[in-house]
């Protein structure tokens, strides 16, 4: 008889652009020496391959309704159930979603990053342990303009229109509100390396606490 794979811990890791999410989760990665399935929210952004790419570009993806929640939420949900799940890609030069999917299986731990990933309630619902990071504005600009110059093929002019128009906007209205909902706030993200220690202390014990209860049941 198979044993039934026991839910994963899913952990999120929140905060503006350019705060260094992904650096966070991959340091808890790297640190647990556990495999893990990495999901991005990026990844879920709405298809808009029916629009020109003229008409891509003013498009607001830092508001909540860029976001394919339902899909997102679908599959971490599969995840959760330990089913494999079809993650989508996104290609940021020309605004829209890939052809290419990425096949991710489930893991011991889901790691997620997403600088609105706790804006929607039924999203929150499905992590574990909830984790903000929290940098200055003008470091997580800095480092979007290095990122979006050198990854995404934009201009000076375009990261910066796009900062002042809805990035920065965006973050006061949602992204920065949303780290109330977090069990823990990161300032300086992967710098802090106490901080880090503590969120590892935490995913340790919550790894421990459910082998004790399978071992029980």
């Amino acid at each position: 008889m198979t044993t039934p794979r026991k839910r994963p811990l899913v952990i999120g890791v929140a905060g503006g652009s350019g705060s260094g999410k992904t650096t966070v989760a991959r340091a808890i990665h790297d640190a647990m020496g556990l495999e893990a399935a990495f999901i991005d929210q990026d990844a879920y952004y709405k298809e808009l391959g029916h629009l020109s790419l003229e008409e891509r570009k003013p498009v607001n993806f830092d508001h909540p309704d860029s976001i394919d929640f339902d899909l997102f939420i679908e599959h971490l949900q599969r995840l959760s159930d330990g089913l494999p799940i079809e993650k989508p890609t996104y290609d940021f030069a020309a605004h829209t979603r890939a052809d290419r999917r990425i096949m991710i299986e489930p893991r011991d731990i889901v790691l997620v990053d997403g600088i609105l990933l706790f804006v929607d309630a039924r999203l929150r619902r499905l992590f574990d342990i909830k984790v903000y990071v929290d940098v200055g504005d003008d470091v997580r600009f800095i480092r979007r303009l290095q990122r979006d110059l050198t990854e995404r093929g934009r201009s000076v002019d375009d990261v910066i229109r796009q900062y002042l128009a809805t990035v920065r906007p965006m973050h006061l209205e949602f992204v920065e509100p949303s780290k109330r909902y977090a069990d823990v706030i990161l300032p300086e993200g992967g710098f802090n390396q106490i901080g880090i220690e503590m969120v590892l202390a935490r995913v340790e014990l919550e790894l421990h606490r459910r082998r004790a209860t399978s071992e029980v049941s």
